[in-house]
């Protein structure tokens, strides 16, 4: 009786143990997804409201390219100049929502409207219980980037149709500093990050355009609306995207570079449809099929990219997802006219 006794006293306490041990796992969890969603709100809230100057590189596959940022926020409207610094000259200067982007070699301005903004260190606006519900996010290691010290953060997808990421954020302003892209063998496929960078006080004279005679440039606005899809639908987007955008977009064809013969830029209309995640993109292009073009896919670092005729349409659907998710995304999609 005491022996049985004994037995079923352990038995209790084993279980009490396991169920103890259950939820305190349960807490540490629910803990870290809470530091985590508050990192990737700080990332997000530090790239709109901090103002910082500075060169970034951004490594693609076998291609390198540098650029410098500056950013203000006065407490009404953000501002951001970017200079392209490899390869012809390009500067983008953002003024809230409106972007003007410069282009010398053929004394060109075009301006367009940006609903948010797009460019490093900015991530995609949305909510970060949600990227957790995708991914598995913990912390990583600190160590310093750029000079300033930072904190790391893993982002492990729970599935095949997505990458992974580490993130490095500034410890004080949680400013992005470095990103990089992992694909499912945990090998980099892209990174972004600073070399050099400035933080806090920047002066305005910073975001100011470097071609300061513009007379007698030609001024092209890109016409990009907002517009309700409802001919055409993705049946089976990976779990986690949402539609976030729906516009018409007028694309000029400018002629090859040595073949322009002074004739204006051809223009074309197109559809754009844009679902994210939270971390990635994939945008569906669709237009009129009447030029010639050839079906295929084709990966660039993280981007992949398929082109396809579908009835007197051609689709382009592009993506910083892997393959398979852009392929899943293509055979999915139905157009039903009105």
């Amino acid at each position: 009786m005491r022996q049985t006794l004994a037995s079923l006293k352990f038995v209790v306490v084993l279980s009490s143990l396991i169920s103890y041990s259950a939820l305190a796992e349960g807490v540490d969890s629910q803990d870290e997804n809470r530091d985590a969603q508050n990192w990737l709100r700080r990332i997000q809230v530090a790239a709109q409201k901090v103002n910082y100057w500075g060169t970034f590189v951004y490594q693609q596959a076998n291609q390198v390219r540098t650029s410098r940022i500056t950013h203000i926020h006065d407490g009404k409207n953000e501002m951001e100049k970017l200079e392209i610094l490899d390869g012809k000259p390009r500067e983008y200067i953002r003024n809230n929502d409106e972007v003007v982007c410069y282009v010398p070699e053929i004394h060109t301005l075009f301006i367009e409207k940006r609903p948010a903004p797009e460019v490093f260190p900015a991530i995609l606006a949305t909510n970060p219980a949600d990227v957790t519900l995708h991914y598995t996010v913990k912390r990583g290691e600190s160590g310093r980037v750029a000079g300033y010290d930072t904190q790391a953060l893993l982002l492990e997808p729970k599935d095949n149709l997505r990458y992974g990421y580490k993130l490095w954020a500034e410890k004080a302003t949680g400013l992005l500093l470095r990103a990089q892209t992992l694909n499912d063998k945990q090998e980099v496929i892209e990174q972004i990050a600073f070399t050099q960078l400035e933080i806090g006080n920047i002066n305005r004279s910073r975001v100011k355009p470097s071609f300061t005679n513009t007379a007698g440039w030609h001024t092209e606005n890109s016409v990009m609306s907002p517009v309700t899809v409802q001919s055409w639908t993705v049946k089976s987007i990976p779990a986690g995207f949402k539609k976030i955008r729906e516009m018409k977009r007028l694309i000029s064809d400018s002629a090859p570079q040595g073949e322009s013969n002074g004739s204006a830029p051809v223009q074309r209309e197109l559809i754009q449809l844009v679902f994210s995640d939270g971390l990635a993109a994939i945008s569906v292009f669709i237009e009129p099929g009447s030029r010639s073009r050839t079906e295929g896919s084709m990966q660039q670092g993280a981007v992949n990219i398929t082109g396809k005729r579908q009835g007197d349409f051609w689709l382009t659907i592009v993506g910083e997802v892997p393959e398979a998710a852009i392929k899943q995304v293509a055979n999915s999609i139905e157009f039903k006219p009105k």
